[in-house]
């Protein structure tokens, strides 16, 4: 009975000092942060040690040839396509998959059953989906299983790897979503029906080295696609304008002599030139029954979209790239979206965005760079984005830059968008917040918006920091689907955003990041990067072991927090000591302000070095000291300011 006792009694104190040790001791583990870092995907032949594609990195490639045609009485779009598809893989296919993205839209649908997909679909109305009329290979017949968002088609013969061809022909059909579309719909103007087209017809899923066939559902969380050639012919009524991905290659055909001409002009002018007005949108004549087929062309492109409505006003202007090349902003918006406060300034945008991102960053492309006002509103496609009608002045123009900003990532930069949203919605924010500065001096600057808190008035610095204290947040390295809507933006988009402006401001600077950043881009350009490749090539080309900065900001939600927690004046003579400790797990290049009683002000700089063994650290200066204030500027995400500054009594 006495030893049960004691045996308690010394299992109650050792709890006791437990908790009084877990009180009293500090928070940070300098091994957690700097322990040895190992990333989601092994460095190998394929995906080398420096972050770029390795000598034996490969994908496939998917070539299409689309002929559709809308019914705009019933809704219903027609499609026949043939797919020419090449397995450069080292293995051999049996079958394929497809992506069939419209059934997201059947009352049966996982995305149905799933939390986020009403914030992309609009509401609880429904579509058959895709109505898959026949399937053939070399004119033949073969088996196919649909299973949700997903198509197998078996080959009647397995398809050879390191080159090996196929071409799969699709006929099918399907009821075009209104409103509750999201990314694609059609909806009434009182001008003509607009009808934005995108994921209109089954798209190859990929298979790359890491996984083999990426067949995830689709959630409504975007995509991930092959690359390839598109040649695709739409039919309409005569009397709608079409823009599409890529290059109008039958223009002599589908316009006006007056609108040739002024394209011309368009082409070799820097100011917007009107093609099509409002009052020739209304004076077009109804298309009684006779059709138009619009033909296009795109190299080099993971997918094509297009618009398609009577009610278009049509503006244009070029495009100045690098190297003298040229292309063509455009927007296309119905009568009512006309005006300076309006879509009338949207080429503007587009060409300026285009222009200085291709500066800055990586070259343009394509030949056209399209603006649409429509019912699916801030989606973007290769080439062409889809905004709202009623956009003006500044979120017009951040959201079609932003918009168009998703050409570098991921349509350029061919991320997974639905495993690691953040490498596209993320990195795009990110360079956002540098067209927002420099576009017309700042006309709509600076953009620094974030969602966590919006109605706090805090600063972004201050938003990260509210996150960073949120147990419930997701680090950023979570799968799309899998981030509730309360988390989709401030850690998609802005958490990512802030962090590689952290990287690029206060870790690297200017001329290391930069140099590294377009190196990623250009080493990834047209191909698939995992975040385990962006990681490595940025340290490598960055020249900084980074591994503490992934760890704590991209792959947990780790709290930064430094404190002020001494400041010892030496009455002797003019020094002093001032101490800073690092409370957080996050640790982050800083700078400590010291402030004298002559007024007079020395910044001394903290690496991350200063943490990696101890959380306190002491600095010597000389003069007496009034005050003593880390991070002064408020440029880091710390999540207790009320201990940054001490002040001499």
């Amino acid at each position: 009975m006495w030893l049960r006792v004691l045996a308690l009694s010394a299992a109650l104190v050792f709890a006791a000092t437990a908790a009084v040790r877990a009180q009293t001791a500090p928070a940070y583990d300098p091994a957690k942060t700097f322990g040895p870092l190992t990333l989601p995907a092994p460095a190998n032949t394929l995906r080398t040690g420096s972050g770029t594609p390795g000598r034996d990195y490969w994908q496939n490639r998917v070539d299409f040839n689309i002929a559709a045609r809308i019914d705009t009485a019933a809704h219903v779009l027609t499609g026949d396509e043939t797919v020419t598809y090449t397995n450069n893989s080292p293995e051999t296919l049996d079958f394929l998959w497809f992506q069939m993205d419209q059934n997201i839209y059947r009352a049966d649908s996982r995305a149905g059953a799933f939390g986020g997909a009403g914030r992309r679909r609009g509401g609880a109305s429904n579509t058959d989906g895709y109505q898959i009329d026949a399937v053939t290979v070399n004119g033949k017949p073969v088996a196919t299983v649909v299973s949700d968002t997903r198509m197998r088609v078996d080959l009647p013969a397995a398809l050879k790897g390191g080159g090996g061809k196929v071409q799969v022909r699709v006929q099918y059909h399907f009821t075009i979503p209104g409103l509750f579309g999201g990314r694609m719909a059609w909806n009434t103007n009182k001008s003509g029906d607009i009808y934005d087209m995108a994921q209109w017809y089954p798209r190859l899923q990929v298979f790359d080295d890491v996984r083999g066939w990426d067949t995830l559902p689709y959630l409504a969380n975007e995509f991930y696609l092959e690359y390839g050639s598109f040649d695709y012919a739409v039919t309409v009524p005569a009397d709608m304008l079409v823009a599409g991905s890529g290059a109008l290659t039958n223009a002599d055909a589908m316009l006006t002599p007056t609108q040739k001409a002024r394209w011309a002009q368009a082409k070799a002018s820097d100011k917007t030139v009107v093609i099509r007005t409002p009052e020739e949108v209304a004076a077009t004549p109804p298309a009684a029954g006779a059709t138009k087929t619009w033909r296009f062309h795109m190299d080099k492109t993971r997918d094509v979209a297009f618009t398609a409505s009577r009610a278009f006003v049509w503006d244009a202007a070029r495009i100045n790239l690098p190297d003298g090349k040229t292309a063509m902003a455009q927007s296309v918006y119905p009568p009512e979206s006309v005006g300076q406060e309006a879509w009338s300034r949207s080429t503007e945008y587009m060409k300026d965005a285009v222009e200085r991102f291709s500066k800055r960053w990586y070259p343009y492309p394509w030949p056209n760079a399209i603006n649409v006002a429509g019912p699916a509103t801030g989606m973007e496609y290769p080439g062409i984005v889809f905004d709202g009608i009623y956009d003006k002045a500044k979120t017009l123009f951040f959201i079609s830059a932003h918009e168009i900003g998703h050409t570098w990532f991921p349509m350029i930069v061919g991320s997974d968008e639905r495993r690691d949203a953040w490498m596209d919605e993320g990195i795009n924010t990110f360079i956002d917040v540098y067209e927002s500065d420099d576009f017309n001096k700042g006309e709509y600057g600076p953009k620094r918006d974030g969602e966590y808190a919006p109605d706090a008035g805090l600063t972004p610095a201050e938003q990260i920091a509210a996150l960073l204290k949120d147990a419930e947040a997701p680090p950023i390295l979570s799968r799309g689907d899998t981030i509730r809507e309360k988390y989709r933006h401030p850690v998609t988009y802005f958490k990512a955003a802030f962090g590689l402006t952290l990287l690029r401001e206060d870790i690297l600077g200017p001329e290391r990041f930069d140099v590294a950043f377009r190196k990623y881009i250009a080493d990834w350009a047209f191909k698939h990067p995992k975040p385990s490749d962006f990681f490595r090539e940025m340290e490598s080309a960055g020249g900084e072991d980074l591994s503490y900065f992934w760890r704590g900001y991209f792959l947990n939600n780790w709290s930064h927090d430094l404190a002020v927690t001494d400041v010892t004046n030496d009455p002797a003579k003019p020094s002093a000591s001032v101490t800073v400790e690092n409370r957080g797990q996050l640790v982050l290049p800083a700078t400590l302000r010291v402030t004298f009683k002559d007024g007079k002000t020395r910044d001394i700089k903290i690496p991350v070095e200063t943490w990696m063994q101890t959380g306190k650290h002491s600095y010597p200066v000389d003069g007496s000291v009034a005050e003593a204030t880390v991070d002064p500027d408020k440029r880091l995400p710390d999540v207790d300011r009320s201990n940054n500054t001490m002040r001499v009594k």
